[in-house]
């Protein structure tokens, strides 16, 4: 498990601890990594295969930066730390980890709604989205004949800390327009459906985008 602030440390280390306290041979590792770097996938790469083997399995590209605003007052620094982190560094995850990929490899990216929705002050992060949903489908061209799936999971508004960033107007009109419950999604509600893309009976599933937001989208 990967985090970049120093405060998130201690939340790391806690659930490796309760991953290790579940007594079923699962262990867990945490790396402070920023993924903003080029170096960082590497490092992480690196500091797994030490503690596990050469063997990597799935790959979840789950980190991302959100900075909202209009593009009257976007700059080239906002567009660069939005695509560092939300393309590049899937990009670049991928890359380094594909060496060490044993069939059937699974890689899964955390896609959003807003790269298939327009949203007023969102356009920045909704490009980067959507470029990461056409990665997914050239990744999976790529690497299926290896055996590998690359597939991307597009979440509606869930409870996290990047909620907190996303303006309050937006996140009203997301849950009036999600059917299911009018309500925000859960960090297990995605879980799910990437537990599922990375289990066997997937198999068939690549270069697919699924959307997993309580109806907001239905493709």
């Amino acid at each position: 498990m990967v985090y970049t602030s120093p405060k998130s440390g201690p939340a790391a280390e806690d659930i490796a601890s309760r991953i290790s306290a579940l007594n079923n041979g699962s262990q867990a590792i945490v790396v402070q990594a920023d993924l903003s770097t080029v170096e960082a996938p590497d490092k992480i790469v690196s500091a797994t295969t030490e503690a596990f083997g050469e063997h990597i399995d799935i790959l979840v590209n789950n980190a991302a930066v959100l900075l909202p605003g209009s593009i009257l007052d976007a700059t080239a620094n906002d567009y660069a730390a939005t695509f560092d982190v939300n393309v590049r560094g899937p990009l670049l995850m991928t890359k380094a980890v594909v060496p060490h990929l044993r069939a059937p490899g699974r890689i899964i990216n955390i896609s959003s709604i807003a790269a298939r929705t327009g949203f007023d002050g969102l356009a920045v992060y909704s490009a980067s989205k959507g470029a990461l949903e056409s990665l997914t489908r050239g990744l999976a061209a790529e690497l299926g004949a290896a055996g590998h799936t690359v597939n991307a999971v597009s979440s509606g508004p869930v409870k996290t800390d990047m909620l907190a960033d996303v303006p309050d107007k937006l996140v009203q009109i997301q849950l009036q327009r999600t059917p299911v419950e009018h309500r925000h999604g859960t960090v297990d509600d995605i879980a799910q459906v990437v537990g599922w893309l990375s289990d066997e009976s997937s198999r068939w599933i690549s270069g697919q985008t699924i959307a997993a937001g309580g109806g907001y989208q239905m493709l």
